[in-house]
């Protein structure tokens, strides 16, 4: 069968129209749930863009693939990809879009890559090579330059990477990212080696910042009543630092009526990518491939978008690393059961060995990640009681320097810091809005958890924990050594 991976960039599990949200129109991802299936606890371990996509990409766990925080510039060197099984399986691989690998151009066993990353910071630097500098190797941009002028740049609406400053697209549709994304698939279709299946992988940059939905979806949901951001008896409610103020923070008190329209450019930022994934649909249903074609759609991690006061992601809340996990199945190859919202606890390494054993090509051993066909179609119930998620970062009473043990049920959360945690009643507490680490009947639960936490992390490099508890206060890195070592070898 042939395959096609939709991935979107920093898409909350929540933003589903037929995952309960009744404020975001989801046409598409809603007949792809309800023809297939949803994973309702999916996860992402390491939730920002590098380190999700590793997961994705490899199929292994954090400390496997080595990346337990953002860092641009390190080599991707794995023994064994997602599009490299493919590719050694005779399929026709070709990813168009998002990548954000190192070197931004490289293959990992695609036969070509159409790029675009976005705005990259590591790559808009006149000082990098060919290969890296964001006019070398944004092939989106290079189309843009040719069809609106040579002086044309992604960054010409003034909007910034990471800001919840947000406006309408500022030329016609047909110019936007996300419709490139799409037209540049369907020219893959027509491309293709006929002889082969497919694997294709298409890749958007939205929903992440900056937020610039064409005109119509802005409009979808400027004018709509939509709901206030979560806020957690735990957040902090008064912003002494004003960080509010800054354009991109990660954090703080954002005037309301500026988080209304962010929430609505970020909503109609989603409509436009399901409207262009039906155009997807459409076009290999035109080539008679749809019967004999299954659609996974995922998103490497979610965004805070003002819950709690904090912003982007990297953060260990529902809002950052829950993310959405839907299969599509047309022809009904699989005999999944249609129209399931799976409690299952599920993860980007999932994605891996879940599609080699959908098309019927070798699981490799090496791999952390597990086929979650057995759930869909009912063989088993779950593959694993537990996921631990971390993400390295900065210094602060609730920093992005964290780590969590998540179950279909609860959370528990340590920040590696200063110590200390949170708990989360999920099935009761799904928005996080209590932190039960105190209450009274929480605390042999609590316990568990840590001691599981406390076992993940024992023998770690960082020593955040000796085995029997957990130590704050240690430096933290964004990649283990061993990714380094693989390099040099």
């Amino acid at each position: 069968m042939n395959i096609v991976l939709i991935c979107v960039d920093q898409m909350r599990r929540d933003c589903v129209h037929a995952f309960g949200n009744p404020h975001i129109e989801t046409p598409t991802l809603d007949t792809m749930k309800h023809e297939g299936c949803a994973f309702t606890h999916a996860y992402s371990a390491v939730p920002s863009c590098i380190p999700a996509r590793a997961a994705l990409l490899t199929g292994l766990s954090q400390e496997h693939h080595g990346r337990v925080g953002y860092q641009d510039g390190v080599t991707w060197d794995y023994a064994r990809t997602l599009p490299g099984e493919f590719h050694a399986g005779g399929y026709h691989t070709q990813c168009i879009g998002k990548m954000h690998v190192s070197p931004a151009r490289n293959l990992l066993g695609f036969h070509n890559v159409v790029l675009n990353d976005g705005y990259m910071h590591h790559g808009r630097s006149y000082k990098e090579n060919v290969f890296d500098n964001f006019e070398g190797c944004n092939d989106y941009l290079y189309w843009l330059k040719k069809e609106k002028g040579i002086d044309t740049d992604i960054i010409d609406d003034g909007m910034e990477v990471n800001s919840w400053v947000c406006r309408p697209y500022i030329y016609e549709e047909k110019y936007h990212h996300t419709n490139w994304t799409v037209s540049e698939s369907i020219d893959f279709l027509r491309r293709k080696d006929p002889q082969k299946p497919f694997f294709l992988m298409t890749s958007f940059v939205a929903p992440h910042p900056p937020y610039t939905p064409p005109q119509v979806y802005f409009d979808m949901y400027k004018d709509t009543d939509l709901p206030d951001p979560f806020m957690g008896d735990w957040a902090a409610k008064e912003d002494l630092k004003e960080h509010g103020l800054v354009y991109n923070t990660d954090r703080g008190c954002v005037q309301p009526q500026a988080i209304r329209r962010a929430k609505a450019a970020y909503y109609g930022s989603i409509t436009h990518i399901d409207h262009q994934i039906a155009r997807l649909i459409q076009a290999i249903f035109e080539r008679r491939e749809l019967h004999n074609t299954v659609f996974v759609f995922v998103s490497d991690h979610g965004e805070m978008l003002g819950d709690h006061n904090l912003f982007r992601k990297f953060r260990p809340y529902e809002g950052s690393c829950g993310i959405p996990i839907l299969f599509y199945d047309p022809g009904n190859n699989l005999r999944i059961r249609k129209n399931q919202s799976i409690p299952a606890l599920a993860e980007l390494r999932d994605i891996m060995p879940t599609l080699l054993d959908i098309a019927g090509l070798p699981i490799p051993d090496s791999l952390d990640g597990q086929s979650l066909v057995p759930i869909m179609c009912g063989e088993t119930s779950h593959i694993r009681d537990y996921i631990h998620g971390e993400h390295t970062g900065e210094e602060s009473p609730l920093g992005m320097g964290n780590h969590f043990i998540v179950t279909e049920h609860d959370k528990y959360i340590w920040f590696t810091h200063t110590g200390q945690e949170q708990y989360f009643h999920l099935d009761t507490d799904p928005n996080e809005l209590h932190n039960a680490i105190r209450d009274a009947g929480c605390q042999e639960r609590i316990s568990e958890l840590r001691s599981l936490l406390i076992k993940e992390l024992a023998g770690r490099e960082e020593h955040y924990s000796d085995g029997t508890q957990l130590i704050p206060g240690q430096k933290q890195k964004p990649c283990l050594s061993h990714i380094f070592s693989d390099i040099n070898k």
